[in-house]
């Protein structure tokens, strides 16, 4: 056995502890933790597999990004995680005979993939430029076309939410960001004359009628 092959499995037993802790912690935040830790694991196994580019998505698309906003989601809204966890154990044999009928599925599938004496033997060209470079220069040769379909589908996904999002409601108050920039210190401050609605009542007069 290899350092790269030990690497392999320790990363491997890493993954598999991880995701199964995502799915007994008690806690979402502890839930989300222990998959941010999957996330690291599966993409330290793509990197001893030299799928760099998939290594560096992973953790700066879903660890950077999506599990912040996770994070951010859960501690926001105070989730209470007993009541959903209620009947867990109720319900777990049947959850995990179909998770093991799934895994059997996806290993009857994959295994042929594994198949290592079919394997493509890498050109001098793609091992000197590397597979980042040549993923790059697939895409935007052989699959440019529907490349820039998906971006204007993002696009159209993008423009649609924000215009969700800054629809008038009168539920709401809404103050312009604009006008507190040009505000001005009289249009803070304003003096008004008021006139007095009651007079003032006479001076007292002193003891003997003296003035």
């Amino acid at each position: 056995m290899n350092t790269t092959t030990a690497l392999f499995y320790v990363f491997s037993a890493v993954l598999l502890f991880a995701a199964f802790r995502v799915i007994t912690a008690r806690t979402a935040v502890y839930a989300a933790l222990y998959l941010v830790l999957a996330f690291f694991s599966a993409s330290c196994v793509w990197m001893l597999l030299k799928a760099e580019f998939l290594a560096i998505t992973l953790v700066l698309v879903y660890v950077g990004a999506v599990m912040v906003l996770f994070l951010f989601v859960v501690m926001m809204l105070d989730i209470n995680i007993g009541e959903l966890r209620e009947g867990f154990w109720k319900h777990f044999p049947l959850a995990a005979a179909v998770g093991v009928v799934i895994a059997l599925e996806m290993s009857a599938v994959l295994l042929v993939g594994f198949n290592l004496a079919d394997a493509p033997v890498a050109s001098e060209a793609a091992q000197r430029l590397g597979n980042t470079k040549m993923l790059g220069i697939e895409m935007y040769t052989n699959y440019v076309y529907p490349l820039q379909i998906a971006a204007v589908l993002l696009l159209v996904a993008i423009i649609a939410a924000i215009a969700l999002t800054l629809r008038r409601r009168k539920d709401s108050k809404f103050m312009s960001p604009a006008e507190q920039v040009r505000v001005r210190k009289a249009d803070r401050l304003r003096v008004v004359k008021v006139e007095a609605s009651v007079e003032a009542p006479a001076p007292a007069q002193p003891a003997g009628g003296q003035p």
